[in-house]
């Protein structure tokens, strides 16, 4: 147990540095899940399929290592949003959230050797500043928007236009490493043990 492997089923930058500052150094293997395969309309059941679908493919790559799978939407009003297809769809979507708040969902799929997936989701409230079109304009320019669920990134440039967040923030970045470290507990792990790697 002592020198299992860690690997993380994305190709999120965000989620690898939240893990690597967390003191878990992850190997990166991005799951190439074909996500267009899950059609679910609630939020916290579609993150946790796609999450459990992209630990589900790599995990049999690495039959002795921790695998953790995410995945992440916002919700505005029951409608689910994940990253913008198109500048036009990101500068629209920005112009519906700007003053108003979202739910940002985050599901989690973590194998353990030898045990089946142990599933969660997370939700995190976020509220929006109210931006001006010309914010809104130049942020979608800058490009960061087009990487994130919900065309935002909290972690970046766009932390200037959320105001507040109501709950685990590290959740809305792509990780929340307080559900992370138990999860690792309930399949037998402890998440310091990681820390000397």
């Amino acid at each position: 147990m002592a020198d299992t492997q860690f690997v993380l089923a994305s190709a999120s930058a965000a989620r690898r540095s939240l893990l690597v500052d967390a003191g878990i150094q992850p190997f990166v293997c991005p799951s190439n899940f074909d996500e267009d395969s899950v059609v679910i309309r609630d939020p916290a059941q579609l993150v946790q399929a796609l999450a459990q679908g992209k630990a589900e493919t790599v995990a049999p790559q690495f039959p002795n290592a921790l695998v953790l799978g995410c995945d992440s939407v916002l919700a505005i009003d029951g409608v689910i949003y994940g990253k913008p297809e198109s500048t036009a769809e990101a500068i629209a979507r920005w112009r519906q959230m700007r003053g108003g708040s979202g739910e940002l969902y985050t599901g989690y799929a973590l194998i353990a050797p030898g045990r089946e997936a142990l599933v969660r989701c997370r939700m995190t409230r976020v509220f929006f500043a109210n931006l001006s079109d010309r914010e809104i304009e130049a942020y979608i320019a800058t490009g960061e928007p087009m990487h994130c669920a919900g065309a935002f990134a909290t972690d970046g440039k766009g932390s200037m236009f959320v105001e507040k967040i109501e709950g685990c923030h590290t959740n809305v970045v792509g990780l929340s490493i307080p559900l992370l470290r138990e999860m690792m507990a309930e399949v037998g792990y402890n998440a310091i043990d990681f820390w000397s790697r």
